[in-house]
């Protein structure tokens, strides 16, 4: 289940644009599972590079309120335009951010007033594969991977001469959805790096302009930090770093567990529901002042079980 934030609302995201995300606004998603005869909630809240400060605090505030009405039995997540999680990513089949939103008024394709754009293919594994939008230009492009040129009326699939047939196979398919979106109204072609002619043509539509450099996914130290309220006021104090023991973890405090890539805080059975609640929270304050602000955060009770976190303990 999908929700788009809207007026400080959640709105149903449609099935046929289930993995599609805006960069202008935050998401909603649950992913419910069986594991034998338990099921298991995973909330994640996205939160789009352009969205503003109203709709990252509204997507936090039901992350937590949808937690509640599970009866607190889910894992939240934090994910940001970017630097998403394996763990959300994989849930879709095609993960695909756009520019635009509710704000601009961009969120739906017509092709005779379409907006060009420029977009980048990569595998994440052999069944699902992520579709960024990047910058409009001809230093985009890059030999390892496929692009697709969008123009509305026509689109064209380009081939760097390193790019994998899986990658190959998953664009022809969605200039296909593209054409059958459209009602037939967008011409389809493929380019090979290679082709000299076919180049010309898909170059001539390409501006050359600079592009901005891409934030870089910093790795950070390993360390564990206690959240504790025992003396009135909130305080966070290092535990150990370098190091991630699992023994470091006690049953009445909020720990944040950084593993340099991504976060987690483990809420221990013995903590105030005024500690859960404040746990996103403390989180984002912590990660503002390391130099990984934006990596994936995952805040995990006791009572609950997660594999991310049981992979960075030792």
């Amino acid at each position: 289940m999908v929700w788009r934030i809207k007026d400080f609302k959640l709105e149903v995201v449609r099935p046929e644009d289930i993995g599609k995300f805006f960069r202008g606004d935050s998401y909603v998603v649950l992913n419910a599972k069986k594991n034998g005869n338990v099921v298991v909630y995973d909330i994640h809240f996205w939160i789009g590079r352009e969205s503003t400060s109203d709709e990252y605090g509204t997507a936090a505030y039901k992350t937590v309120e949808l937690d509640t009405f599970l009866d607190d039995e889910a894992v939240q997540h934090r994910e940001v335009d970017g630097f998403e999680s394996d763990l959300f990513k994989s849930y879709f089949d095609r993960f695909e951010t756009l520019a635009g939103g509710y704000a601009s008024g961009f969120n739906h394709v017509k092709p005779n007033e379409y907006i060009p754009r420029l977009l980048v293919f990569h595998s994440i594994d052999r069944k699902s594969m992520e579709l960024l939008e990047v910058p409009f230009s001809r230093r985009s492009l890059d030999s390892t991977d496929v692009f697709v040129l969008d123009m509305g009326g026509e689109a064209y699939q380009w081939n760097g001469r390193g790019s994998n047939k899986e990658e190959k196979f998953k664009a022809s398919q969605f200039l296909q959805q593209l054409e059958d979106e459209r009602n037939g109204r967008c011409k389809t072609e493929v380019i090979d790096e290679d082709d000299v002619e076919g180049n010309k043509k898909f170059n001539s539509l390409l501006p050359d302009v600079e592009v901005k450099e891409k934030v870089k996914k910093e790795i950070g130290k390993k360390a564990i930090y206690r959240v504790s309220d025992e003396h009135g006021k909130m305080e966070i104090s290092l535990v150990c770093e370098n190091a991630l023991p699992k023994s470091c973890l006690t049953s009445d405090d909020v720990f944040l567990i950084d593993s340099g890539s991504s976060l987690f805080v483990y809420i221990g059975p013995g903590c105030s529901r005024r500690e859960k609640l404040d746990a996103l929270s403390h989180a984002h304050e912590y990660l503002q002042k390391t130099n990984h602000p934006f990596v994936p955060v995952t805040v995990v009770s006791n009572n609950r079980q997660s594999k991310e976190l049981d992979k960075v303990l030792e």
